[in-house]
């Protein structure tokens, strides 16, 4: 049986994908295509000899899926302390939708990524030590991933506001022809220092532009907070 999105609103809209609360378990999303870009889309943003490629190496909720069944094999259930559990898909109304847990507070609402924490709650002692606890864990796994963004990366609360972990959500597995986890160990550590530090570096310059006022996108902001009638709100 298909599950049925269309009627509801998504809570979540990215570059390529709309994220719907699970009709059924309150507890999971739906990853589905945007109608209103498609793989050929995306293809023909690509350059030579990158548009040459399959149809299908442009679609992220394949990617993701191979992505999280290589995970779960390397790391086992320690990964999903930091990394958001995929279950695999489901058909509905709106094509072939990729189910994930999802991040929410102790309060029930859907966690704000970094992006829209910053700027609504502002720094903390939380929030600090919580990225200290994220990066010391993609360090010691050398989990292989893109640029960690501040839009890919949720803070999950408890009832007093505090962040209790950091989770990433999108963005993940290695962008090379050759895996990462090919690559000798200095090497592999090096790049994910790398990648730590550049997220260092973005998490100071947006709190300078959040400081400075300046209004950030809407890319990372949720659309709703999934609680009560939100999560079958109407378009």
């Amino acid at each position: 049986m298909k599950l049925t999105l269309s009627d509801l609103k998504p809570f979540a809209k990215g570059g390529n994908r709309l994220c719907f609360i699970h009709p059924e378990n309150v507890s999971k999303c739906v990853k589905v295509r945007r109608p209103d870009f498609t793989l050929e889309d995306l293809r023909k943003k690509k350059g030579f000899p990158k548009n040459l490629k399959p149809l299908s190496s442009f679609d992220d909720n394949l990617e993701e899926h191979q992505v999280m069944i290589g995970f779960g094999l390397r790391y086992g259930r320690e990964i999903y302390q930091h990394v958001s559990e995929c279950f695999g898909f489901e058909d509905t109304d709106l094509g072939k939708g990729l189910v994930s847990e999802l991040i929410r507070d102790e309060s029930g609402q859907i966690s704000y990524s970094l992006k829209q924490y910053l700027w609504e709650c502002g720094r903390s002692d939380s929030f600090d030590q919580a990225v200290e606890q994220l990066c010391d864990f993609w360090e010691t796994l050398m989990v292989p991933s893109r640029d960690l963004l501040l839009h890919n990366i949720v803070a999950q609360r408890d009832k007093k506001g505090e962040i209790l972990r950091l989770v990433v959500i999108d963005g993940l597995g290695s962008p090379n022809l050759i895996p990462s986890r090919w690559w000798p160990k200095s090497h592999q550590r090096k790049k994910i220092r790398r990648k730590i530090q550049n997220l260092r570096d973005r998490i100071e310059s947006y709190i300078v532009s959040c400081e400075s006022g300046k209004v950030p996108s809407q890319m990372g902001q949720l659309i709703h907070k999934g609680l009560d009638s939100s999560q079958t709100e109407h378009k």
